[in-house]
C-alpha cells in the first residue's frame, strides 16, 4: 500500500498562452518580474500592472516548451489579460491567447504535512494560529481540523487521511508521496520526482508540475485538456483547502473584484519575489520603483480571523476600530462560520500589539440566503509566515 497526495481540481484557474520567438522579450517589458529567469526547471510569479502600478492580475509563469509560456491566472481574468497584452504586440513575433478551455489545472497537496500544520486547521484565537489538534494512531480526528479517516477534505478545513499517518509524514492508500517529493502512480510502481523547492518545475507524463508551497508541500499540475489526465486514481480534495493554504501562506490572488485596486507592494509582491527591481522598464515600473526606493509602504496585505460568524469576499471593504480602512484580498468561511481572510490595511503602529483584536465595520457583499451580515466584526490579526519590511 502506497501513500497518496490529494488532488484538487482548480477549475477557476485559466491559462494565457504566450508563444513565439519574442515571447520572453515581450513579457519582459510587461511584467514586474525578470522573465529571463524562467526556464524548464524554474517558474516565476509576476504581476501585470497598469501605468499607475496597480495590479491587473497576478501570473504564475511556466515554461511549457522553448518559446512557449503558460501564464496561470484566474479564469475570469484570462480573457482580459490576453486582450490587454495583445494590444502591445505590434511587430513582436509572439502570439497571445486565452486558452483556458484547452488546459487542465489541478493542485496536489501533501495531506500528511498539511494535517500536522496550521495551514488547514480551525484554531484561531487571541491572534494565534494553532495546529488544530493532533491525529491519532488510528487516523481519527475531531471537528477542530485534524486528520481523520475518510479520504476527503471538507470546506471547514478538516483534512482526512484516507489511511494511516506515519511518523515520516506519509498517508497511505492510493499513490505515494514522500518527504522528498517522490510521487508514485496508483496504477504503476514507477515514481515521478516532484520538485521540492518553491518555484521549481518538472515535466513528465504530458504535464508540468510546479512547486508552489513547502509548508505543507503542494504543487500545480498543468496538462492539455485533451490529453489523458496525469493524476487519475488519487483521492480528491476540496477547493477550499487550496484557498485556506493560500491564505495561511500569505499568497494573494487578484480577481475581477480587486483587479487594479492595489499597488504591487500592497499585495506583498516584493516580499514574495514577484518583483525584480534590477530589470528594465515595464508597465507600472515607475510607481512601483518609487514606492520601493523613496518611501515606506504604509498599507500592506495582512491576515485576520474573525471571532464571530461573518461573511466576507474579495473586494469587500471596511474599517478597523482604530480607524484603519481595509479591503479583502482573499477570504474563506471556516466550519464554525468565522472568516479567515487576507486584507490590505495600514500597518500596525510601532509598539502596537499585533494580536489585539480589532472591531471591523463591514460593507460586505450580500451574505448567503437566509443569513444576515453583522454590522461589526471582531477579528484577531494573525502573523504571516514571512516578515514585512519596516
Amino acid at each position: 500500500m502506497r501513500n497518496a497526495p490529494e488532488v484538487i481540481t482548480l477549475e477557476d484557474l485559466g491559462i494565457v498562452r504566450v508563444r513565439g520567438a519574442d515571447a520572453v522579450r515581450f513579457l519582459q517589458g510587461q511584467l514586474s518580474n525578470d522573465v529571463a529567469r524562467l526556464s524548464g526547471a524554474h517558474s516565476i510569479l509576476a504581476g501585470y500592472h497598469n501605468p499607475q502600478g496597480r495590479t491587473i492580475a497576478l501570473l504564475r509563469l511556466v515554461q511549457w516548451d522553448a518559446d512557449d509560456i503558460l501564464a496561470v491566472v484566474p479564469r475570469e481574468l484570462a480573457g482580459v489579460v490576453a486582450s490587454r497584452l495583445g494590444k502591445f504586440v505590434l511587430r513582436s513575433k509572439v502570439k497571445i491567447a486565452d486558452e483556458s478551455a484547452g488546459w487542465r489545472v489541478a493542485g496536489l497537496v501533501d495531506v500528511a504535512a498539511a494535517g500536522a500544520g496550521a495551514g488547514v486547521t480551525n484554531t484561531h484565537r487571541a491572534g494565534a494560529v494553532g495546529a488544530g489538534g493532533a491525529s491519532s494512531a488510528g487516523g481519527a480526528g475531531s471537528a477542530g481540523g485534524t486528520v481523520s479517516a475518510g479520504g476527503t477534505v471538507s470546506a471547514g478545513g478538516t483534512v482526512s487521511a484516507g489511511g494511516t499517518v506515519s511518523a515520516g509524514g506519509a498517508i497511505s492508500a492510493g499513490g505515494a508521496i514522500s518527504a522528498g517529493g517522490a510521487l508514485a502512480s496508483p496504477d504503476g510502481p514507477t515514481p515521478r520526482e516532484l520538485p521540492s523547492s518553491v518555484t521549481a518545475q518538472t515535466r513528465g507524463d504530458g504535464a508540468v508540475f510546479v512547486c508552489v508551497g513547502d509548508e505543507p508541500p503542494r504543487w500545480l499540475a498543468i496538462s492539455p485538456a485533451d490529453a489523458a489526465a496525469p493524476l487519475t486514481g488519487y483521492a480528491l480534495g476540496d477547493r477550499q483547502t487550496w484557498l485556506r493554504l493560500d491564505i495561511a501562506a500569505g499568497v494573494p490572488q487578484v480577481c475581477t473584484a480587486t483587479s487594479e485596486e492595489f499597488v504591487a507592494q500592497m499585495l506583498n509582491l516584493d516580499v514574495l519575489n514577484a518583483i525584480a527591481f534590477d530589470k528594465g522598464c515595464y508597465t507600472g515600473q515607475e510607481v512601483i520603483a518609487r514606492a520601493h526606493y523613496r518611501g515606506r509602504v504604509k498599507r500592506r496585505m495582512q491576515r485576520f480571523v474573525s471571532r464571530d460568524a461573518c461573511h466576507l469576499a474579495p473586494g469587500d471593504s471596511g474599517q478597523l476600530a482604530d480607524g484603519r480602512a481595509f479591503k479583502v484580498v482573499l477570504a474563506m468561511r471556516l466550519a464554525d462560520g468565522r472568516c479567515d481572510f487576507l486584507a490590505v490595511a495600514p500597518l500596525v503602529r510601532a509598539g502596537h500589539d499585533e494580536a489585539t483584536p480589532a472591531a471591523v465595520t463591514t460593507q460586505a457583499q450580500a451574505p448567503p440566503p437566509g443569513e444576515s451580515a453583522p454590522a461589526t466584526i471582531v477579528a484577531d490579526q494573525v502573523p504571516l509566515p514571512y516578515s514585512l519590511p519596516d
